[in-house]
């Protein structure tokens, strides 16, 4: 994981300009950017982010960008959850990757509202166990793997209109897409060259 300074930005206000970070000036637009692999800190991050724009407008979309490299996916489906749960509709877009749980959060946008860049790529995988602990706490994690997974493919399934089984046999091994062919398996929309 790389350290970078988070850039500051000058905001236009009615009582006058006001420097605020990024990604606080992108989340008064009604954006939200995930540019990290999703973990416990970064759902709970996303979750009130979605949560908060929810109460400011719940009429109003709301903008998810996503440059996911995967990540928990027990922690993806808190965000799943909240993103079917809030009024407004979550638009989603992908710039960059969309990998494993970052592809699903891709696919769970709102009904075409869904979109990728032109260079983007989503990756479709299974999840997979930690494979540490006892014999007995190992089979408890391949159990819950094998629960999470049927949640995901029907998750998918039910955004990409592909069939469980089809989405089991193409996560066997990584699946890779190319925008357009993301677009084709349902996973988006439209692929976006320019505003």
């Amino acid at each position: 994981m790389s350290t970078y300074a988070i850039p500051n930005v000058i905001a236009q206000h009615p009582r006058g300009d006001r420097i605020m970070d990024v990604y606080s000036h992108l989340l008064t637009e009604r954006i939200i950017y995930l540019g990290t692999g999703i973990d416990a800190g970064v759902a709970n991050a996303l979750v009130a982010q979605l949560l908060y724009l929810e109460a400011d407008a719940p009429d109003r979309d709301i903008q998810l960008y996503i440059n996911c490299a995967g990540g928990d996916p027990s922690a993806m489906l808190g965000v799943y959850d909240t993103m079917r749960y809030i009024r407004p509709n979550v638009a989603t877009t992908c710039v960059g990757q969309a990998i494993a749980v970052g592809a699903v959060l891709l696919a769970a946008g709102a009904a075409g509202k869904r979109a990728a860049l032109p260079h983007a790529r989503v990756v479709l995988h299974q999840p997979a166990a930690q494979g540490r602990g006892t014999i007995p706490d190992l089979i408890l994690q391949a159990d819950e793997v094998v629960r999470v997974r049927a949640d995901i493919e029907h998750i998918l399934s039910r955004h990409t209109g592909q069939s469980t089984e089809t989405l089991r046999a193409d996560t066997d091994h990584d699946r890779v897409f190319t925008a357009a062919a993301a677009r084709d398996y349902g996973l988006i929309d439209q692929v976006i060259e320019e505003r």
